[in-house]
């Protein structure tokens, strides 16, 4: 319940002092309005460093970086590389680029252990799609296999963490322990199954698991582009799409504060250790990453790749579908504030972590889920209440004449860093296809002026809802949902 009380709270109490305090308000608007432009310039600087970071990989031959350096020449070509690919019905279409661009990795196929993991509630589709997809890329790689999650288990909820775990146990017993692979040999990448690697991913891993300090307690995040079918996405969506991109990138230069995100790998050792992930719940991406730091006793780390793999960019039939399935999108990613009450109750048991980490990562957690919530409410939302709430003798005051000119000052300011990102995104787009109108070039930047309007359509709203679902129960819970991927 801590996350919805904290976003109401907020919410109501700005309102309140509005009416009886607007004087406050105003002093606080501004003094906010200065925070989020040293902030947005902070994040700048990060966002640029990491793009210089990634573009500096993506040029790196990372087989010959393995076999040069000292510490890994010997030893990397033990390591395997287990992939998960969790699907539900996606199409072909879908399924075959991702396998294709799996195929081209530049790293050895014998080295890969594939894993088509289907759930048997998808029914026959799933099946077809499955076999399918063995026919034409099951010789290609060391291993590969198609699982198939049961429905209806107990104790389980239909979604990734659930499929995911049943694909890792199977492949454990199938191949892993019937080949006697050594498990501190093997590193697994959970993907969605849109998810397509660029060909240096596997060298790039296997480089940082074998020269970080702890690669064994230790995920690796790689930079989400949502890219795959970016001009057949409408504009609004992949501004969306960049937003997150540009977060995470954000993120990759402030490793102290990363966590595992969508599709991402770590060591099986530590993975099977734990039971893998959990069956019921929602966001497992994130929630493993705080299973193995309970585990370990806070002895566990992501380190940044600086590295990216793509996946789709949201896109329906109809534009208003997709913009339905955005905020659907977003509710879940911000359902991940379930995890809260795991870390707060991990850490009240694990007396063996440390109370600076505890206070760090608590505060760290509650913070970005109310500010994800809050924030731009603040910004572009609550800035003319005292004015209109605060009464006929605040409105006469000098103030509150100012307080309107300031803030679109300073907000006017930040917003270069938003045009910044217009700019910078364009590097990241990949060559425009046969019959893409210039207009639709147009519309993106115009799009990128409606960021104080998306930042609350489908940043906020989709925030409060997941907390106060959440902190309901109940029948107000929400279920694992499944991007529809539409080509």
């Amino acid at each position: 319940m801590v996350p919805g009380s904290l976003t109401w709270a907020t919410i109501i109490l700005m309102i309140l002092i509005s009416i009886l305090i607007p004087e406050a308000v105003a002093v606080f608007i501004i003094l906010f309005d200065i925070y989020w432009l040293l902030k947005t310039i902070y994040l700048s600087l990060h966002l640029r460093s990491s793009f210089k970071k990634l573009k500096s990989n993506m040029t790196t031959d990372w087989i010959k970086a393995l076999n040069s350096d000292p510490k890994t020449k010997q030893i990397w070509q033990e390591i395997y590389h287990l992939v998960i690919l969790p699907m539900v019905n996606e199409p072909y279409g879908v399924v075959s680029e991702t396998f294709s661009q799996l195929e081209k990795s530049n790293y050895p196929s014998d080295k890969l252990i594939v894993v088509l993991a289907i759930e048997e509630r998808a029914g026959q589709q799933a099946q077809d799609v499955a076999q399918k997809i063995k026919q034409n890329f099951g010789d290609k790689f060391y291993k590969f296999i198609v699982t198939t999650h049961p429905k209806d288990l107990p104790n389980e909820m239909p979604g990734k963490g659930s499929n995911e775990s049943w694909a890792a146990q199977q492949v454990q017993k199938e191949i892993i322990d019937a080949l006697k692979i050594p498990y501190e040999n093997i590193l697994v990448s959970v993907f969605d199954v849109d998810t397509q690697v660029y060909s240096e991913y596997f060298g790039i891993l296997t480089y940082t698991f074998l020269t970080s300090d702890d690669g064994q307690h230790s995920s690796f995040q790689p930079v989400p582009l949502f890219l795959n079918n970016v001009y057949k996405a409408p504009a609004l969506a992949r501004i969306i799409g960049f937003s997150s991109t540009f977060w995470h990138l954000m993120q990759q230069s402030r490793a102290e504060k990363l966590t595992t995100f969508s599709s991402h790998s770590l060591p099986f050792k530590a993975l099977s250790e734990i039971g893998f992930w959990q069956k019921d719940i929602v966001s497992e991406d994130s929630r493993i990453f705080w299973q193995l730091y309970v585990h370990f006793d806070g002895n566990w780390k992501a380190i940044p790749l600086f590295y990216p793999v793509s996946m789709d960019a949201n896109a329906a039939p109809t534009f208003w579908q997709t913009m339905v399935n955005l905020y659907k999108q977003q509710r879940r990613w911000a359902w991940g504030s379930e995890n809260v009450a795991y870390i707060f109750s991990g850490f009240k048991k694990n007396k063996k972590i440390r109370t600076s980490k505890k206070w760090y990562w608590g505060f760290h957690l509650l913070e970005g889920y109310h500010s994800w919530a809050t924030s731009s409410i603040i910004l572009f939302a609550l800035g003319w209440l005292p004015i209109i709430l605060g009464g006929q003798m605040f409105r006469l005051t000098l103030l509150a004449y100012n307080l309107p000119q300031i803030t679109r000052l300073i907000m006017t300011l930040a917003s270069l860093g938003i045009v910044s990102s217009a700019v910078l995104s364009m590097a990241l787009l990949p060559p425009k296809p046969a019959g893409f109108k210039k207009i639709n070039s147009i519309w993106y930047f115009v799009s990128w002026l409606l960021m104080p309007l998306t930042l609350i359509i489908f940043g906020s709203l989709p925030a409060i809802e997941a907390q106060t679902r959440l902190a309901l129960s109940g029948k107000f819970r929400l279920d694992f949902w499944v991007t529809p991927k539409h080509r």
